[in-house]
């Protein structure tokens, strides 16, 4: 497997791996995200749509090394987003002031009931952590180191066949 393979796979996994973990503790565990949690998460969604058309772009590697590129900078953009979160939570940078939630239509005392049964999730407050590392400053040690070594490989030039 070449370089720009190994940073095209690496382009789908990390992203969707992330969104699997995040939409799994949301689902599945019961935590509630809150806005920079959602933050986080669109880059994610655009480094994956990006990997897969750097699949459908294998026969021109020029435009698919394009693509691998730019997944691998969404995956650290959610990153840098991640160390912001991760410095809300420890009280280093101000977070999100307003309260946020989304509403559906209906009538307004069916956007009232469901405002008041929204749980307030403030971006300050760690829900979870492992080794003492909030989900956001998981997401961003695995999304820059992640997306450095993407970057790297998409930009490695392959060897010519006679060195």
């Amino acid at each position: 497997m070449n370089h720009l393979e190994k940073a095209r796979v690496l382009a789908l996994l990390v992203p969707v791996a992330l969104l699997a973990g995040a939409l799994g503790s949301q689902y599945i565990g019961g935590l509630h995200p809150c806005e920079m949690c959602y933050w986080q998460r669109w880059p994610h969604y655009a480094a994956a749509a990006l990997a897969i058309g750097s699949f459908a772009l294998r026969g021109q590697p020029d435009r698919g090394r394009s693509l691998v590129w730019l997944a691998g900078l969404a995956i650290l953009t959610s990153g840098v987003i991640g160390v912001y979160h991760a410095g809300v939570e420890l009280g280093v940078f101000e977070g999100v002031t307003a309260c946020t939630a989304s509403i559906t239509g209906g009538s307004s005392a069916d956007m009232l009931a469901n405002i008041m049964a929204t749980p307030l999730i403030r971006c300050d407050q760690v829900q979870w952590s492992f080794l003492g590392i909030s989900m956001a400053g998981w997401n961003a040690l695995i999304s820059i180191s992640s997306a450095l070594v993407i970057l790297w490989l998409s930009l490695r030039r392959p060897r010519p066949a006679n060195a």
